[in-house]
């Protein structure tokens, strides 16, 4: 798989790393070249410093053969516009977006985009760990705190 990782945070790096372990080609985007100190050591990949929503910078990346897009910056709306560029510019197949804000996530997932509502996957951890019945994707849980 050709993968771009857009976002070389924590998330980012990981990922990325990853899937460089697993044998796929990967091309991290981050604005800010000490980001990619973050990488594994073992990471094979391209780092390019630039922007999510760059087209240029998403050419150089090779997004015209990318396979997936998964951008994983601090910012929902770049996280958001990136995916949406990957797939209605550039028709990549499998774009998919780490989204904090849980309202915006269910809209997107409802638009059709794939992301990742990382807040919840927490919240979801947390509440398993603590025994508690999960809520309902619409809500927070009532457990009484």
């Amino acid at each position: 798989m050709y993968a771009i990782v857009i976002g070389c945070g924590r998330a980012g790096a990981e990922i990325a790393s990853r899937m460089c372990d697993q044998g796929h080609a990967v091309v991290v985007i981050d604005r800010d070249r000490g980001a990619f100190q973050r990488l594994a050591d073992s990471f094979s990949g391209t780092t390019i410093v630039g922007h999510a929503i760059d087209e240029d910078c998403l050419v150089s990346a090779g997004i015209e053969r990318a396979d997936a897009v998964i951008a994983t910056t601090y910012g929902d709306n770049s996280n958001l516009i990136a995916v949406q560029l990957a797939r209605k510019r550039f028709n990549v197949k499998r774009a998919i977006a780490r989204v904090k804000d849980s309202v915006r996530a269910s809209t997107f997932a409802r638009l059709g985009f794939e992301t990742i509502p990382s807040t919840t996957i927490v919240g979801d951890a947390f509440e398993q760990a603590l025994g508690w019945e999960p809520h309902p994707p619409d809500g927070p849980a009532e457990n009484g705190s």
